[in-house]
């Protein structure tokens, strides 16, 4: 039996024999690894988002997801790529639900409603925690520092911090989990114990 894609025609004419027998490959896959944690990926999502219907739209874009990275190449270990992707996937949705559409904001224009704006108290204690928290930064290593800047700010995973900054995924666990470390300790000590 040929697949054939949407046009009817057959896979073959469009990706070549190889890339036919490494899809089977990756559909074969795709069954033996991933559907078996449908479950515990349900349980997940659930848990994520409130609507049942939302749930199973997530684990199909999931699904998608995952199936597309495996004909590039197969992840391995499977749970935590698929964990990972689902999580990565309900924090677009919250990013994408949180985004207000300009008609929206006009319209609020219009009914001339106080806009929830900081206050110059609230903006003090901003600027005072922001003073708090680079001091903290300071006294971490420098290349603690980096690894940090690079995970919170810049929102870089531990692979991509490695990469960028030359070292071991593990070393940069050790660089945030001693400069997480470094942070509580300095944000939480009273002000007469800080240097």
């Amino acid at each position: 039996m040929v697949e054939r894609n949407e046009s009817g025609r057959g896979l073959t004419g469009i990706y070549g024999a190889g890339a036919l027998m490494a899809v089977s490959g990756v559909n074969a896959w795709f069954i033996r690894e991933v559907l078996p944690l449908e479950a515990a990926l349900m349980q997940f999502l659930r848990r994520c988002v409130r609507d049942e219907s939302d749930a199973a739209d997530l684990r199909q874009d999931v699904y998608v997801r995952v199936y597309e990275a495996a004909l590039k190449q197969i992840p391995n270990p499977v749970r935590p790529f698929l964990f990972t992707t689902a999580r990565n996937m309900v924090v677009d949705r919250v990013r994408r639900e949180q985004v207000v559409s300009i008609e929206a904001v006009a319209d609020l224009d219009e009914l001339e409603i106080a806009l929830d704006e900081p206050g110059p108290e609230r903006a003090i204690a901003a600027r005072q925690e922001l003073r708090r928290l680079q001091a903290a930064l300071d006294q971490l290593p420098p290349r603690s520092r980096q690894a940090m800047m690079l995970r919170k700010i810049e929102g870089l995973s531990r692979r991509e911090i490695a990469s960028r900054m030359g070292i071991a995924e593990q070393t940069v666990a050790e660089y945030l989990a001693s400069g997480a470390w470094v942070l509580a300790e300095w944000l939480h000590a009273p002000p007469e114990k800080k240097p």
